[in-house]
C-alpha cells in the first residue's frame, strides 16, 4: 500500500513507472467537475472511474480487494476514511464478483485506517484489502476517482 498526495513533494522515484504516470494524471485533470464514468487510458488495462459516493459506517461498507488489478484511489471532494490490513487466506470471502474483480470480505482483522481529504491517494496491490468510504464524523457525498491499473503494467 501506498499513501501519498497530489501535493506531496516526496520523491516518488521508488514507484512503479505507471504509478508515477498516474499521480501526475491525478495532478492535471479537474475531477469535481468531470462527469462520473469510466475514461479508458489503455482499454481494460488502464482505466479510470469517477464517481460519487457515500460515504457510512464501518459496519455498512464492506473489505475488498482484487486479483487482476490494483487501486490507485483519489478523493477529489469530501473526506473519508479508507481502512487497510494485509490479505490472510484465513479471511473468508463473502462474495465474488468476478466481472469487477472485486472480493468481498466477511471481516477482517487488525484493520488500520487512513484519514483522506482532497488531493490524497491511496494505492491498493493485490495483496492489500481495503475498506473505502468510511464515513470520517457523519455521512457524506464524495467524489472519488478510482484508477484501475491491471497487474500486468507493474
Amino acid at each position: 500500500m501506498i499513501f501519498t498526495s497530489i501535493y506531496s513533494n516526496d520523491d516518488q522515484k521508488a514507484y512503479p513507472g505507471v504509478i508515477r504516470k498516474m499521480i501526475e494524471y491525478l495532478k492535471v485533470n479537474d475531477f469535481v467537475n468531470m462527469d462520473p464514468g469510466v475514461y479508458e487510458l489503455q482499454g481494460k488495462d488502464l482505466y479510470v472511474q469517477v464517481f460519487d459516493a457515500e460515504t457510512g459506517s464501518v459496519e455498512e461498507k464492506k473489505p475488498e480487494s482484487h486479483k487482476e488489478y490494483l487501486d490507485i484511489q483519489f478523493l477529489a471532494s469530501g473526506e473519508e476514511k479508507l481502512g487497510f490490513t494485509p490479505y490472510s487466506e484465513k479471511y473468508e470471502v463473502d462474495e465474488y464478483i468476478e466481472e469487477r474483480d472485486l472480493i468481498f470480505y466477511k471481516s477482517v482483522e487488525n484493520e488500520g485506517f487512513i484519514h483522506a481529504v482532497p488531493g490524497c491517494i491511496s494505492v491498493f496491490f493485490p495483496c492489500d484489502i481495503h475498506r473505502p468510504a468510511v464515513a470520517v464524523k457523519a455521512p457524506m457525498t464524495v467524489r472519488k476517482v478510482v484508477i484501475k491499473v491491471r497487474t500486468t503494467l507493474i
